[in-house]
C-alpha cells in the first residue's frame, strides 16, 4: 500500500453528539463489520462503556474504501477523558469535528477543537442528527462559523443513526485530509500512543509508524530505556486485533515483542531499529495534571500486592491517573491516587473491581503539605496522620496553585464569588475575544482537589476550562481535624484544613457518616475534633426493643426499672462493641459536596 493511499483520522466532539454511532455507520459502509455481526457502539469493548453509554478508551479500526486504507480512531467526549483525545490526535492527520444539529456548539466541542488545532490537524466540520425534529442546522452552522471560526462552505450534514451523508464523509476523508508523511526506506521510527496488558502475549503496544516498517523478527529498541526486543507479532485493528505481515510508514497498528515487564513500556516513547543509534526522538505527550486525589486501599489487607499489580496494568492503559504507596493505621497499606475528575475516579474504581477482581476502599481527598519544625527542618506530610505534634511545628504550609480559568464574560461574577469562598486571590483578568475571558488567580490546592472543577463547570454552564500550575508552599492557619466514631479516631477520615472552614467541613463529614453508618444495638457518637476540642457532633440512635410492651397499667416504677435495665445493658454494649464502617460511608463523605449541590 502506497503511503499516499493512507489516511489517519479521528472523530472528536462533545459527549453524546454521536461519535461512536458514526464510527459504527462508517464500519458498516466500508464492510468492516456485517449487518449480521453488527451491534451498537461496536468499538466500545468494555462492559463499563456499554453500560454507561459513554466512550472511555479511544479505539482504532482500519477500513478499506475506494482503493484507500482509512485508519479511524474513535475518541471519548467527556472532559475527564480529554487526555485520551490528546494522545489519539498524535496518531492522526485529520479530525472530523462532530456537532449535534439540535444542541449546537458545546463545551467539549470547543476544547477538543483547540486540541486538534494545536496538534496541527486538518479539521472537517460535520453536522450530525439532522434528521431529528428539533434540529436547527442553519443556526448551528452560524455558530460553527462565528464561534469556532471554521469554514462552513463544505460543511457535511449527516445522520449517524440512518446512515445519511456517510458517503460524503468518507469522500471528504480521502479528498480533504492529507496523506501521512514518512519515508518507507528510512530506518524504523514509531510512536507508542497506547498499550494494554495481555495475559498470554504480555504488553501489547499501540503504535503509529512514522518511518520505515515494523515486521515480525525485526530487532527494535525503546529509546526511553535503551532496551532491545524482537518483534513477535504485528497487526492492525479490524476492529479486533488481526495479525498482518508488516506495519508500513504512516500506518497505525499494534506490536508484540515479548514485553513481560510493565515498567519497560512508557506511553509516548519512541521505537527505533536496534542498529540505528542516530534516530531522532519523537515528541511525546504532556504529562496529565490530576485534579482529584484520594487514598485507595484493598478491602482485605492480603490483597495489597494484587492491588499493586492491578494498578500497574491499569496505569499502562490509562496513564492519566497517578499512584504511589501509603499506609493508614485504620485501613492498612494502600495507595494515594490522582485522577482527572470525579467520573474518572469512579471509572478507575469500577475497572479495578471488574478487571482485577479486587474490592477497594476510597478515602476523602487530601493534598501534600510542608511542615517547618522548630529546629528549622522542613518535612513533607502526605496524610493527616503523619502530622507531627503541634508543639514542634513552627509553620504549616499548604500548596498554592496559579489557576487560569477561561469562560464566557457573563460567568465572571459566579466564578469570582466561588474563588473568594475558597480563599483564592485575584491576580489578573483579560479578554481573549467577545465571548471568552481569562481569569488568573491563586487558590490553595486543598480547595481545588475535591469539587472545584465540577462547580466551575456548573457556574460557566459547561463552557469553562481550567488549567493550573503549582506556585509553591505558603504559610497558612491550618489545623488537623480528627473524626471520631464511638470515641475511636478514624485516621482515614481526618483532614488538614483551614481553621475558618474547619467547623463547616466537620459538620459535612459527620452528617454524611450519620446517614451512611448502619444503626447498632448501642448509641454511636460521631465527632469532629481539633486537638481536644469537639467542634461538631451527631449521634446514631440505638435500635431498641420496646421492653415496656407487656406493662399495661400498674405502677410506673416497673416501667422505669425495665428502661433503666435496658439503658445499662446498652452502655455496657457500647464499651465493648466495635463499629464497622462500610465502604458506602467513606464514599458518602467523598460525595458530600456533590450532595450539597443537589439540595
Amino acid at each position: 500500500m502506497l503511503i499516499t493511499h493512507l489516511r489517519n483520522f479521528c472523530i472528536i466532539a462533545h459527549i453524546d453528539h454521536g461519535k461512536s454511532t458514526l464510527a459504527d455507520r462508517l464500519m458498516l459502509k466500508t464492510g468492516v463489520i456485517t449487518d449480521r455481526k453488527f451491534r451498537d457502539q461496536a468499538l466500545d469493548s468494555m462492559d463499563l462503556e456499554r453500560e454507561r453509554g459513554i466512550t472511555i478508551k479511544a479505539s482504532a479500526v482500519q477500513m478499506p474504501f475506494d482503493g484507500h486504507t482509512l485508519n479511524l480512531i474513535d475518541t471519548p467526549g467527556h472532559v475527564d477523558f480529554s487526555y485520551e483525545v490528546s494522545r489519539s490526535l498524535h496518531a492522526c492527520e485529520g479530525a472530523l469535528l462532530l456537532i449535534d444539529a439540535a444542541q449546537g456548539v458545546e463545551a467539549q466541542t470547543v476544547a477538543n477543537l483547540y486540541l486538534a488545532v494545536e496538534a496541527g490537524l486538518e479539521i472537517v466540520p460535520v453536522l450530525n442528527k439532522v434528521d431529528l425534529p428539533g434540529s436547527r442546522p442553519d443556526e448551528v452552522t452560524e455558530e460553527i462559523e462565528n464561534g469556532l471560526g471554521l469554514d462552513v462552505t463544505d460543511l457535511i450534514q449527516c445522520s449517524a443513526k440512518t446512515g445519511q451523508g456517510t458517503d460524503d464523509i468518507l469522500r471528504a476523508v480521502i479528498d480533504r485530509f492529507p496523506a501521512p508523511e514518512g519515508d518507507p526506506d528510512k530506518p524504523v521510527r514509531a510512536l507508542i500512543y497506547d498499550a494494554i496488558y495481555d495475559d498470554y502475549r504480555g504488553v501489547v503496544v499501540y503504535v503509529r509508524v512514522l518511518d520505515g516498517e515494523l515486521k515480525q523478527g525485526k530487532k527494535i529498541r525503546f529509546l526511553s530505556n535503551n532496551r532491545t526486543y524482537e518483534v513477535t507479532e504485528v497487526g492492525a485493528f479490524t476492529p479486533k486485533m488481526e495479525k498482518q505481515g508488516r506495519i508500513e510508514a504512516g500506518s497505525v497498528g499494534y506490536v508484540c515483542a515479548s514485553l513481560k515487564t510493565l515498567e519497560h513500556v512508557k506511553i509516548g516513547d519512541t521505537i527505533a531499529s536496534a542498529t540505528d543509534k542516530t534516530v531522532e526522538v519523537i515528541a511525546g505527550f504532556k504529562e496529565p495534571k490530576p485534579l482529584v486525589f484520594c487514598g485507595v486501599y484493598p478491602s482485605s489487607t492480603q490483597d495489597f500486592e494484587e492491588l499493586r499489580g492491578a494498578f500497574d496494568k491499569l496505569h499502562l492503559n490509562d496513564v492519566s491517573f497517578t499512584y504511589h504507596p501509603e499506609a493508614s493505621e485504620a485501613l492498612g497499606h494502600g495507595f494515594r491516587c490522582g485522577f482527572l475528575g470525579m467520573l474518572h475516579m469512579e471509572v478507575v474504581q469500577e475497572r479495578l473491581e471488574r478487571e482485577a477482581g479486587v474490592e477497594i476502599l476510597q478515602t476523602a481527598p487530601n493534598v501534600t503539605y510542608e511542615v517547618k519544625q522548630n529546629n528549622g527542618e522542613v518535612i513533607r506530610v502526605e496524610r493527616p496522620a503523619e502530622l507531627p505534634d503541634p508543639s514542634v511545628i513552627d509553620e504549616l504550609r499548604e500548596p498554592v496553585v496559579r489557576a487560569s480559568i477561561i469562560m464566557p464574560p457573563e460567568s465572571m461574577g459566579p466564578i469570582m464569588s466561588m474563588v473568594n469562598d475558597r480563599r483564592g486571590s485575584f491576580v489578573s483578568q483579560d479578554y481573549l475575544g467577545p465571548t471568552r475571558t481569562i481569569l488568573i488567580c491563586d487558590i490553595p490546592l486543598s480547595e481545588m482537589v475535591f469539587d472545584f472543577y465540577d462547580q466551575m463547570k456548573s457556574a460557566t454552564r459547561g463552557y469553562g476550562t481550567l488549567d493550573y500550575e503549582l506556585r509553591g508552599f505558603f504559610d497558612a492557619d491550618l489545623v488537623k481535624m480528627r473524626v471520631l466514631v464511638n470515641a475511636t479516631e478514624v485516621d482515614a477520615l481526618s483532614v488538614i484544613c483551614h481553621r475558618d472552614v474547619a467547623q463547616r467541613r466537620g459538620r459535612e463529614i459527620i452528617r454524611a457518616l450519620q446517614k451512611a453508618i448502619p444503626r447498632q444495638m448501642f448509641e454511636i457518637p460521631i465527632q469532629a475534633a481539633i486537638g481536644g476540642k469537639i467542634i461538631a457532633r451527631e449521634t446514631i440512635r440505638a435500635m431498641r426493643k420496646n421492653v415496656t410492651a407487656k406493662c399495661y397499667g400498674g405502677d410506673v416504677s416497673r416501667k422505669r426499672k425495665l428502661l433503666e435495665k435496658q439503658k445499662a445493658g446498652k452502655k455496657r454494649m457500647r464499651s465493648v462493641g466495635n463499629v464497622s464502617i462500610p465502604q458506602e460511608a467513606f464514599l458518602a463523605v467523598l460525595g458530600r459536596g456533590e450532595k450539597k449541590k443537589k439540595k
